[in-house]
């Protein structure tokens, strides 16, 4: 009995390397949780193409815009473990989403299997360039001298965008009624359109814009000022250290893919990132290269998970916040 054990055991060994060999036998789907155009649709982009060269099948880069980016999340937590799905996953679906939704249909640190965070990006507050202000000082001014009068657009409900703009509208004392948007990319247009006067972005997606004089900067979210936009404050500059965080972009799996299938994507991200036109390619939009280990990249999770609960806690916000 326990000889036939050992065999069936020694089997199943085999067939998983086996396995883990095979794959990719066939296209790999990477869901973005937002509308084209956002940064999380123009990372998913970048990394895509040296993906499908690197491991051999196509990976196809297919946006689930919905509810903040939880319709596309939630679609990659019914998926099949085996590696075929797989998703983008960012600080507004796996921490400020389900911080401040608790109808979230999945648990950030239970329901995913983490694969590694491709890269760290900075956030920013841009207006149009007809509002009155150009610089931070006389944006929080004209706020509080019409405190009914000004909207400001982000990615969708409870997402990172919506999260950090209503605790810097706490640390400001400013008042701003919130838009939400399917995503970023619908975000940025309805702004650079003048539909909206005010947008809190990622900077990969909004900075085109604003190198064009299309968005006008106020405050970037950063360690340090970004070398493209060198009289922009950060947060920190202006005190308001709390909202200095920046977003991440990583892969992710269902909960139950393979150690296999994870290492695979994980040393093919790497692989890719060291690549110097698709290094070059995230660096261009500020963003940093990280690329770490499934292991880092779930205490990531955790730490953003517990900082956007205590925000949401402490400045007791709501989905109704605006």
């Amino acid at each position: 009995m326990k000889l036939r054990f050992l065999s069936i055991v020694f089997i199943a060994c085999i067939n998983s390397l086996a396995l883990a060999d095979e794959y990719p036998s066939k296209p790999i789907q990477l869901l973005v949780p937002f509308a084209p155009g956002g940064t999380t649709d123009i990372v998913a982009r970048v990394i895509s193409e040296p993906l499908t060269k690197i491991l051999g099948q196509s990976v196809l880069v297919v946006n689930r815009p919905g509810g903040g980016g939880v319709v596309g999340a939630n679609e990659v937590v019914k998926a099949n473990p085996d590696g075929y799905i797989l998703g983008v996953a960012t600080v507004s679906t796996t921490a400020a989403n389900p911080a401040i939704n608790p109808k979230t249909p999945y648990n950030p640190l239970t329901d995913f299997s983490p694969i590694t965070n491709i890269a760290a990006t900075p956030n920013i507050i841009a207006v149009h360039p007809s509002f009155p202000a150009r610089d931070y000082k006389g944006f929080v001014a004209e706020l509080k001298k019409n405190p009914t009068k000004y909207s400001y657009a982000s990615s969708g409900t409870g997402g990172i965008g919506h999260l950090q703009m209503e605790l810097f509208k706490s640390i400001a004392k400013v008042s701003v009624t919130h838009i939400p948007y399917k995503g970023a990319g619908p975000a940025l247009n309805d702004v650079v359109a003048g539909q909206v006067p005010i947008i809190f972005d990622n900077l990969p997606s909004a900075l085109p814009f604003v190198l064009d004089n299309r968005l006008i900067p106020i405050v970037v979210a950063a360690p340090n000022r970004i070398s493209a936009l060198p009289n922009t404050p950060t947060f920190h500059d202006v005190g308001a250290d709390p909202v200095n965080r920046m977003a991440y972009y990583g892969i992710l799996g269902p909960k139950g893919l393979s150690k296999d299938v994870i290492n695979k994507i994980n040393a093919a991200v790497k692989q890719a990132v060291e690549i110097p036109a698709v290094k070059k390619r995230i660096e261009d939009t500020g963003s940093i290269v990280i690329a770490n280990t499934p292991e880092e990249f779930a205490i990531q999770i955790k730490a953003e998970l517990e900082t956007y609960q205590k925000v949401v806690r402490e400045q007791k916000l709501s989905l109704d916040s605006n």
